[in-house]
Protein backbone atom coordinates (compact mmCIF):
# COMPACT_ATOMS: atom_id res chain seq x y z
CA UNK A 1 0.00 0.00 0.00
CA UNK A 2 1.06 3.59 -0.56
CA UNK A 3 1.36 4.24 3.17
CA UNK A 4 4.08 1.58 3.39
CA UNK A 5 6.22 3.22 0.73
CA UNK A 6 9.77 3.50 2.06
CA UNK A 7 13.30 3.98 0.81
CA UNK A 8 15.33 0.80 1.46
CA UNK A 9 15.70 1.57 5.19
CA UNK A 10 12.04 0.73 5.88
CA UNK A 11 11.06 4.21 7.15
CA UNK A 12 7.47 5.05 6.06
CA UNK A 13 7.43 7.80 3.47
CA UNK A 14 5.20 10.14 5.51
CA UNK A 15 7.53 10.12 8.50
CA UNK A 16 10.59 10.81 6.35
CA UNK A 17 9.08 13.39 4.03
CA UNK A 18 7.03 15.42 6.48
CA UNK A 19 9.79 15.53 9.09
CA UNK A 20 12.12 17.01 6.48
CA UNK A 21 9.30 19.18 5.11
CA UNK A 22 8.48 20.60 8.55
CA UNK A 23 12.04 21.79 9.03
CA UNK A 24 12.04 23.39 5.60
CA UNK A 25 8.66 25.04 6.27
CA UNK A 26 9.99 26.62 9.47
CA UNK A 27 13.04 27.85 7.58
CA UNK A 28 10.79 29.38 4.91
CA UNK A 29 8.88 31.27 7.60
CA UNK A 30 12.15 32.66 8.96
CA UNK A 31 13.24 33.64 5.45
CA UNK A 32 9.97 35.46 4.77
CA UNK A 33 10.19 37.34 8.05
CA UNK A 34 13.74 38.45 7.30
CA UNK A 35 12.83 39.33 3.72
CA UNK A 36 10.07 41.66 4.94
CA UNK A 37 12.22 43.18 7.69
CA UNK A 38 15.21 43.80 5.40
CA UNK A 39 13.10 45.43 2.68
CA UNK A 40 11.31 47.61 5.23
CA UNK A 41 14.65 48.55 6.83
CA UNK A 42 15.96 49.74 3.45
CA UNK A 43 12.68 51.55 2.79
CA UNK A 44 12.88 53.46 6.07
CA UNK A 45 16.61 54.20 5.99
CA UNK A 46 16.99 55.13 2.30
CA UNK A 47 13.54 55.99 0.92
CA UNK A 48 14.96 55.06 -2.48
CA UNK A 49 12.99 53.15 -5.09
CA UNK A 50 16.26 52.37 -6.85
CA UNK A 51 17.64 50.69 -3.73
CA UNK A 52 14.51 48.53 -3.43
CA UNK A 53 14.62 47.66 -7.13
CA UNK A 54 18.25 46.57 -6.86
CA UNK A 55 17.41 44.47 -3.80
CA UNK A 56 14.61 42.75 -5.72
CA UNK A 57 16.85 42.07 -8.70
CA UNK A 58 19.63 40.70 -6.48
CA UNK A 59 17.12 38.26 -5.01
CA UNK A 60 15.57 37.21 -8.34
CA UNK A 61 18.28 37.22 -11.00
CA UNK A 62 20.54 34.49 -9.54
CA UNK A 63 17.69 32.00 -9.92
CA UNK A 64 16.97 33.14 -13.47
CA UNK A 65 20.56 33.34 -14.71
CA UNK A 66 22.22 30.54 -12.76
CA UNK A 67 19.28 28.10 -12.70
CA UNK A 68 20.16 26.18 -15.89
CA UNK A 69 23.74 25.75 -14.67
CA UNK A 70 22.72 24.71 -11.15
CA UNK A 71 20.42 21.91 -12.33
CA UNK A 72 23.15 19.61 -13.72
CA UNK A 73 25.10 19.99 -10.46
CA UNK A 74 22.06 19.03 -8.39
CA UNK A 75 21.61 15.92 -10.55
CA UNK A 76 25.29 15.01 -10.15
CA UNK A 77 25.68 15.73 -6.43
CA UNK A 78 24.21 14.00 -3.42
CA UNK A 79 20.92 15.86 -2.94
CA UNK A 80 20.87 15.51 0.85
CA UNK A 81 24.34 17.08 1.12
CA UNK A 82 23.29 19.81 -1.31
CA UNK A 83 20.36 20.72 0.95
CA UNK A 84 22.55 20.56 4.06
CA UNK A 85 25.19 22.88 2.59
CA UNK A 86 22.52 25.26 1.24
CA UNK A 87 20.76 25.55 4.61
CA UNK A 88 24.09 25.96 6.41
CA UNK A 89 25.14 28.68 3.95
CA UNK A 90 21.93 30.63 4.52
CA UNK A 91 22.32 30.28 8.30
CA UNK A 92 25.96 31.39 8.25
CA UNK A 93 25.39 34.39 5.97
CA UNK A 94 22.38 35.54 7.98
CA UNK A 95 24.11 35.20 11.33
CA UNK A 96 27.16 37.10 10.03
CA UNK A 97 24.91 39.97 8.96
CA UNK A 98 23.18 39.85 12.35
CA UNK A 99 26.57 40.21 14.01
CA UNK A 100 27.38 43.19 11.77
CA UNK A 101 24.12 44.88 12.75
CA UNK A 102 25.01 44.32 16.40
CA UNK A 103 28.50 45.84 16.29
CA UNK A 104 28.58 48.38 13.47
CA UNK A 105 26.60 50.32 10.88
CA UNK A 106 25.68 48.01 8.01
CA UNK A 107 26.35 49.14 4.44
CA UNK A 108 23.92 48.49 1.59
CA UNK A 109 26.43 46.33 -0.26
CA UNK A 110 26.53 43.97 2.72
CA UNK A 111 22.75 43.56 2.59
CA UNK A 112 22.91 43.01 -1.18
CA UNK A 113 25.58 40.35 -0.63
CA UNK A 114 23.38 38.56 1.90
CA UNK A 115 20.42 38.61 -0.49
CA UNK A 116 22.63 37.28 -3.29
CA UNK A 117 24.05 34.44 -1.16
CA UNK A 118 20.57 33.51 0.03
CA UNK A 119 19.25 33.51 -3.55
CA UNK A 120 22.05 31.25 -4.83
CA UNK A 121 21.78 28.86 -1.89
CA UNK A 122 18.00 28.88 -2.27
CA UNK A 123 18.30 27.93 -5.93
CA UNK A 124 20.41 24.89 -5.05
CA UNK A 125 18.19 23.96 -2.13
CA UNK A 126 14.87 24.40 -3.95
CA UNK A 127 16.00 22.34 -6.92
CA UNK A 128 17.35 19.54 -4.71
CA UNK A 129 14.19 19.40 -2.57
CA UNK A 130 11.86 19.46 -5.55
CA UNK A 131 13.83 16.80 -7.41
CA UNK A 132 13.98 14.61 -4.30
CA UNK A 133 10.26 14.73 -3.56
CA UNK A 134 9.35 12.29 -6.33
CA UNK A 135 11.80 9.76 -4.82
CA UNK A 136 10.38 10.13 -1.30
CA UNK A 137 6.64 10.37 -2.04
CA UNK A 138 4.52 7.71 -3.82
CA UNK A 139 3.38 8.96 -7.21
CA UNK A 140 -0.31 8.82 -6.27
CA UNK A 141 0.30 11.32 -3.47
CA UNK A 142 2.39 13.87 -5.37
CA UNK A 143 -0.61 16.11 -6.15
CA UNK A 144 -1.62 16.15 -2.50
CA UNK A 145 1.90 17.03 -1.40
CA UNK A 146 1.94 19.82 -3.97
CA UNK A 147 -1.34 21.05 -2.52
CA UNK A 148 0.20 21.13 0.95
CA UNK A 149 3.18 23.09 -0.44
CA UNK A 150 0.89 25.60 -2.12
CA UNK A 151 -1.15 25.94 1.09
CA UNK A 152 2.09 26.66 2.98
CA UNK A 153 3.01 29.40 0.51
CA UNK A 154 -0.43 30.95 0.85
CA UNK A 155 -0.24 30.84 4.62
CA UNK A 156 3.17 32.51 4.58
CA UNK A 157 1.75 35.27 2.38
CA UNK A 158 -0.90 35.92 5.01
CA UNK A 159 1.19 35.88 8.18
CA UNK A 160 4.74 36.85 7.15
CA UNK A 161 4.12 40.56 6.55
CA UNK A 162 2.12 41.36 9.72
CA UNK A 163 4.35 39.13 11.87
CA UNK A 164 7.43 40.70 10.30
CA UNK A 165 6.05 44.16 11.04
CA UNK A 166 5.43 43.24 14.69
CA UNK A 167 8.94 41.86 15.05
CA UNK A 168 10.42 44.94 13.33
CA UNK A 169 8.77 47.20 15.91
CA UNK A 170 9.63 44.94 18.86
CA UNK A 171 13.18 43.78 18.09
CA UNK A 172 16.42 45.16 16.71
CA UNK A 173 17.44 43.95 13.26
CA UNK A 174 20.15 41.63 14.52
CA UNK A 175 17.61 39.63 16.53
CA UNK A 176 15.23 39.31 13.58
CA UNK A 177 18.12 38.08 11.46
CA UNK A 178 19.08 35.66 14.22
CA UNK A 179 15.58 34.12 14.03
CA UNK A 180 16.16 33.26 10.39
CA UNK A 181 19.60 31.86 11.12
CA UNK A 182 18.16 29.64 13.84
CA UNK A 183 15.27 28.39 11.67
CA UNK A 184 17.79 27.51 8.93
CA UNK A 185 19.77 25.48 11.47
CA UNK A 186 16.55 23.76 12.58
CA UNK A 187 15.92 22.77 8.95
CA UNK A 188 19.26 20.97 8.97
CA UNK A 189 18.39 18.66 11.88
CA UNK A 190 16.05 16.25 10.01
CA UNK A 191 18.60 15.95 7.21
CA UNK A 192 21.10 14.59 9.74
CA UNK A 193 18.81 11.68 10.63
CA UNK A 194 17.01 10.82 7.39
CA UNK A 195 18.56 9.67 4.14
CA UNK A 196 17.30 11.13 0.86
CA UNK A 197 17.33 8.67 -2.04
CA UNK A 198 19.47 9.31 -5.06
CA UNK A 199 18.21 8.65 -8.60
CA UNK A 200 19.58 5.67 -10.48
CA UNK A 201 22.34 6.27 -12.97
CA UNK A 202 21.04 7.56 -16.29
CA UNK A 203 20.39 5.10 -19.06
CA UNK A 204 23.07 6.65 -21.26
CA UNK A 205 25.68 6.19 -18.52
CA UNK A 206 24.64 2.57 -18.04
CA UNK A 207 24.97 1.94 -21.76
CA UNK A 208 28.39 3.55 -22.02
CA UNK A 209 29.72 2.47 -18.63
CA UNK A 210 31.14 5.98 -18.10
CA UNK A 211 29.94 8.99 -16.15
CA UNK A 212 28.97 11.93 -18.33
CA UNK A 213 30.67 15.32 -18.07
CA UNK A 214 29.08 18.51 -16.77
CA UNK A 215 28.64 20.06 -20.22
CA UNK A 216 27.13 16.83 -21.51
CA UNK A 217 24.64 16.92 -18.62
CA UNK A 218 23.83 20.55 -19.34
CA UNK A 219 23.13 19.86 -23.01
CA UNK A 220 21.16 16.73 -22.12
CA UNK A 221 18.75 18.84 -20.07
CA UNK A 222 18.04 21.11 -23.03
CA UNK A 223 17.59 18.14 -25.37
CA UNK A 224 15.30 16.41 -22.91
CA UNK A 225 12.86 19.32 -22.87
CA UNK A 226 13.20 20.08 -26.59
CA UNK A 227 12.43 16.50 -27.63
CA UNK A 228 9.44 16.23 -25.32
CA UNK A 229 6.90 18.29 -27.27
CA UNK A 230 4.22 18.19 -24.60
CA UNK A 231 6.56 19.58 -21.94
CA UNK A 232 7.99 22.12 -24.39
CA UNK A 233 4.53 23.50 -25.18
CA UNK A 234 3.57 23.45 -21.50
CA UNK A 235 6.73 25.38 -20.60
CA UNK A 236 5.96 27.99 -23.27
CA UNK A 237 2.45 28.31 -21.85
CA UNK A 238 3.86 28.73 -18.32
CA UNK A 239 6.31 31.40 -19.50
CA UNK A 240 3.49 33.25 -21.28
CA UNK A 241 1.36 33.14 -18.14
CA UNK A 242 4.24 34.45 -16.03
CA UNK A 243 4.74 37.26 -18.53
CA UNK A 244 1.06 38.19 -18.37
CA UNK A 245 0.20 37.61 -14.72
CA UNK A 246 3.29 38.85 -12.85
CA UNK A 247 2.50 42.50 -13.68
CA UNK A 248 -1.06 42.14 -12.35
CA UNK A 249 0.32 41.66 -8.85
CA UNK A 250 2.45 44.81 -9.13
CA UNK A 251 -0.40 46.82 -10.67
CA UNK A 252 -3.08 45.76 -8.18
CA UNK A 253 -2.42 48.59 -5.65
CA UNK A 254 -2.81 51.14 -8.47
CA UNK A 255 -5.95 49.40 -9.72
CA UNK A 256 -7.50 49.61 -6.26
CA UNK A 257 -6.38 53.20 -5.63
CA UNK A 258 -6.93 54.82 -9.04
CA UNK A 259 -9.84 52.82 -10.47
CA UNK A 260 -11.81 51.71 -7.43
CA UNK A 261 -10.84 54.72 -5.30
CA UNK A 262 -9.71 52.47 -2.48
CA UNK A 263 -7.44 53.06 0.50
CA UNK A 264 -4.45 51.20 1.89
CA UNK A 265 -6.93 49.25 4.03
CA UNK A 266 -8.69 48.10 0.88
CA UNK A 267 -5.36 46.96 -0.57
CA UNK A 268 -4.70 44.98 2.61
CA UNK A 269 -8.17 43.43 2.46
CA UNK A 270 -7.70 42.43 -1.17
CA UNK A 271 -4.31 40.84 -0.46
CA UNK A 272 -5.60 39.03 2.62
CA UNK A 273 -8.56 37.56 0.71
CA UNK A 274 -6.16 36.49 -2.04
CA UNK A 275 -3.99 34.74 0.56
CA UNK A 276 -7.01 32.99 2.04
CA UNK A 277 -7.94 31.81 -1.46
CA UNK A 278 -4.45 30.36 -1.90
CA UNK A 279 -4.72 28.48 1.40
CA UNK A 280 -8.18 27.10 0.56
CA UNK A 281 -7.08 26.06 -2.95
CA UNK A 282 -3.96 24.38 -1.60
CA UNK A 283 -5.99 22.64 1.11
CA UNK A 284 -8.49 21.36 -1.45
CA UNK A 285 -5.72 19.98 -3.68
CA UNK A 286 -4.02 18.45 -0.65
CA UNK A 287 -7.19 16.59 0.36
CA UNK A 288 -8.63 15.86 -3.08
CA UNK A 289 -5.53 15.40 -5.22
CA UNK A 290 -7.25 16.58 -8.40
CA UNK A 291 -8.74 14.64 -11.27
CA UNK A 292 -7.14 11.38 -12.33
CA UNK A 293 -5.50 13.28 -15.21
CA UNK A 294 -3.58 16.04 -13.47
CA UNK A 295 -3.28 18.08 -16.68
CA UNK A 296 -7.07 18.47 -16.77
CA UNK A 297 -7.03 19.78 -13.19
CA UNK A 298 -4.28 22.27 -14.03
CA UNK A 299 -5.77 23.60 -17.27
CA UNK A 300 -9.24 24.08 -15.78
CA UNK A 301 -7.65 25.94 -12.85
CA UNK A 302 -5.73 28.13 -15.33
CA UNK A 303 -9.00 28.98 -17.08
CA UNK A 304 -10.64 29.86 -13.75
CA UNK A 305 -7.59 31.93 -12.80
CA UNK A 306 -7.91 33.86 -16.07
CA UNK A 307 -11.60 34.48 -15.36
CA UNK A 308 -10.70 35.97 -11.97
CA UNK A 309 -8.18 38.36 -13.53
CA UNK A 310 -10.56 39.26 -16.36
CA UNK A 311 -13.27 40.22 -13.86
CA UNK A 312 -10.93 42.85 -12.42
CA UNK A 313 -10.36 44.24 -15.89
CA UNK A 314 -14.07 44.64 -16.60
CA UNK A 315 -15.57 45.83 -13.32
CA UNK A 316 -16.85 49.42 -12.97
CA UNK A 317 -15.40 51.60 -10.22
CA UNK A 318 -18.32 51.08 -7.82
CA UNK A 319 -17.94 47.27 -7.60
CA UNK A 320 -14.87 46.81 -5.43
CA UNK A 321 -16.62 44.08 -3.43
CA UNK A 322 -16.77 41.94 -6.56
CA UNK A 323 -13.08 42.70 -7.17
CA UNK A 324 -12.31 41.24 -3.75
CA UNK A 325 -14.30 38.16 -4.74
CA UNK A 326 -12.20 37.89 -7.90
CA UNK A 327 -9.08 37.98 -5.70
CA UNK A 328 -10.42 34.92 -3.89
CA UNK A 329 -11.03 33.17 -7.24
CA UNK A 330 -7.54 34.07 -8.45
CA UNK A 331 -5.94 32.91 -5.21
CA UNK A 332 -7.98 29.71 -5.09
CA UNK A 333 -7.03 28.73 -8.65
CA UNK A 334 -3.33 29.48 -8.42
CA UNK A 335 -2.21 26.62 -6.11
CA UNK A 336 -4.38 24.10 -7.96
CA UNK A 337 -2.85 25.07 -11.31
CA UNK A 338 0.73 25.24 -10.04
CA UNK A 339 0.45 22.22 -7.76
CA UNK A 340 -0.96 19.98 -10.49
CA UNK A 341 1.78 21.00 -12.92
CA UNK A 342 4.40 20.37 -10.25
CA UNK A 343 3.00 16.88 -9.65
CA UNK A 344 3.04 16.16 -13.40
CA UNK A 345 6.68 17.14 -13.64
CA UNK A 346 7.70 15.15 -10.55
CA UNK A 347 5.90 12.02 -11.74
CA UNK A 348 6.80 12.25 -15.44
CA UNK A 349 10.35 13.64 -15.62
CA UNK A 350 13.04 10.99 -15.18
CA UNK A 351 14.45 11.26 -11.60
CA UNK A 352 18.04 11.70 -12.79
CA UNK A 353 16.93 14.63 -15.01
CA UNK A 354 14.72 16.50 -12.57
CA UNK A 355 17.34 18.93 -11.27
CA UNK A 356 18.16 20.05 -14.79
CA UNK A 357 14.60 20.17 -16.09
CA UNK A 358 13.13 21.99 -13.09
CA UNK A 359 15.81 24.69 -12.96
CA UNK A 360 15.78 25.13 -16.74
CA UNK A 361 12.02 25.60 -16.92
CA UNK A 362 12.01 27.70 -13.75
CA UNK A 363 14.66 30.05 -15.16
CA UNK A 364 12.88 30.40 -18.49
CA UNK A 365 9.54 31.10 -16.84
CA UNK A 366 11.05 33.38 -14.19
CA UNK A 367 12.81 35.50 -16.82
CA UNK A 368 9.42 36.47 -18.23
CA UNK A 369 8.35 38.28 -15.04
CA UNK A 370 10.70 41.30 -15.28
CA UNK A 371 10.05 41.52 -19.03
CA UNK A 372 6.32 41.60 -18.40
CA UNK A 373 6.75 44.24 -15.71
CA UNK A 374 8.85 46.42 -18.02
CA UNK A 375 6.17 46.30 -20.73
CA UNK A 376 3.02 46.39 -18.62
CA UNK A 377 3.88 49.64 -16.83
CA UNK A 378 4.10 51.90 -19.88
CA UNK A 379 1.14 50.19 -21.57
CA UNK A 380 -1.02 50.69 -18.48
CA UNK A 381 0.00 54.35 -18.29
CA UNK A 382 -1.11 54.83 -21.90
CA UNK A 383 -4.27 52.71 -22.04
CA UNK A 384 -5.54 52.68 -18.46
CA UNK A 385 -4.84 50.41 -15.51
CA UNK A 386 -7.59 47.91 -16.37
CA UNK A 387 -6.31 47.24 -19.90
CA UNK A 388 -3.54 44.86 -18.81
CA UNK A 389 -5.97 42.95 -16.60
CA UNK A 390 -8.34 42.46 -19.55
CA UNK A 391 -5.57 41.24 -21.86
CA UNK A 392 -3.92 39.04 -19.23
CA UNK A 393 -7.18 37.58 -17.94
CA UNK A 394 -8.68 36.97 -21.37
CA UNK A 395 -5.56 35.32 -22.77
CA UNK A 396 -5.11 33.18 -19.64
CA UNK A 397 -8.73 32.01 -19.85
CA UNK A 398 -8.26 31.19 -23.54
CA UNK A 399 -4.97 29.37 -22.93
CA UNK A 400 -6.46 27.18 -20.21
CA UNK A 401 -9.37 26.09 -22.42
CA UNK A 402 -7.32 25.81 -25.63
CA UNK A 403 -4.77 23.60 -23.88
CA UNK A 404 -7.51 20.99 -23.48
CA UNK A 405 -7.54 20.66 -27.29
CA UNK A 406 -3.78 20.04 -27.76
CA UNK A 407 -3.13 16.26 -27.85
CA UNK A 408 0.57 16.36 -26.87
CA UNK A 409 -0.31 18.47 -23.83
CA UNK A 410 -3.27 16.34 -22.82
CA UNK A 411 -1.15 13.17 -23.11
CA UNK A 412 1.85 14.59 -21.26
CA UNK A 413 1.46 12.19 -18.32
CA UNK A 414 1.60 9.06 -20.47
CA UNK A 415 3.63 10.19 -23.48
CA UNK A 416 6.73 11.70 -21.90
CA UNK A 417 10.38 12.04 -22.77
CA UNK A 418 11.32 9.00 -20.71
CA UNK A 419 9.59 6.78 -23.26
CA UNK A 420 12.16 7.82 -25.85
CA UNK A 421 15.27 7.45 -23.72
CA UNK A 422 17.78 4.57 -24.05
CA UNK A 423 16.85 1.58 -21.93
CA UNK A 424 19.14 0.72 -18.99
CA UNK A 425 21.41 -2.27 -19.21
CA UNK A 426 20.08 -5.12 -17.04
CA UNK A 427 21.97 -5.42 -13.75
CA UNK A 428 23.27 -8.89 -14.60
CA UNK A 429 24.84 -7.66 -17.83
CA UNK A 430 26.25 -4.55 -16.18
CA UNK A 431 28.02 -6.67 -13.59
CA UNK A 432 29.52 -8.90 -16.26
CA UNK A 433 27.22 -11.89 -15.59
CA UNK A 434 26.14 -13.46 -18.83
CA UNK A 435 22.44 -14.36 -19.02
CA UNK A 436 21.65 -17.98 -19.62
Amino acid sequence: MATQFSVKDGIPWKRRFFTIWSGQALSLLGSNLVGFAVIWYMTVTTGSATVLAIASLVGILPNVILGPFIGPLVDRWDRRRTMLVSDATVAAATLVLALLFAVTEVALWQIYLLLFIRAVAGAFHGSAMQASTSLMVPVEHLSRVQGVNQMLNGGLNIIAAPLGAILYEALEMQWILAIDGITALVAILPLLFFQIPQPDRSASELLSGQASGYLDDLKAGFRYVWNWKGMLILSLMAASLNFLLSPTSALTPLLIKDHFGGSVLDVGTYNSVFGVGVVVGGLLLGVWGGFRRKIVTSLLAVALLGAGILINGLLPANMFTLAVFSAAVFGFSLPIANGSIGAIMQSSVAPDMQGRVFTLLGSFSGAMAPIGLAIAGPISDLTGIQAWFRVAGGFTLFMGLFGLLIPVVMNIETNNAANNQPQPVPAAVEEGIQPE
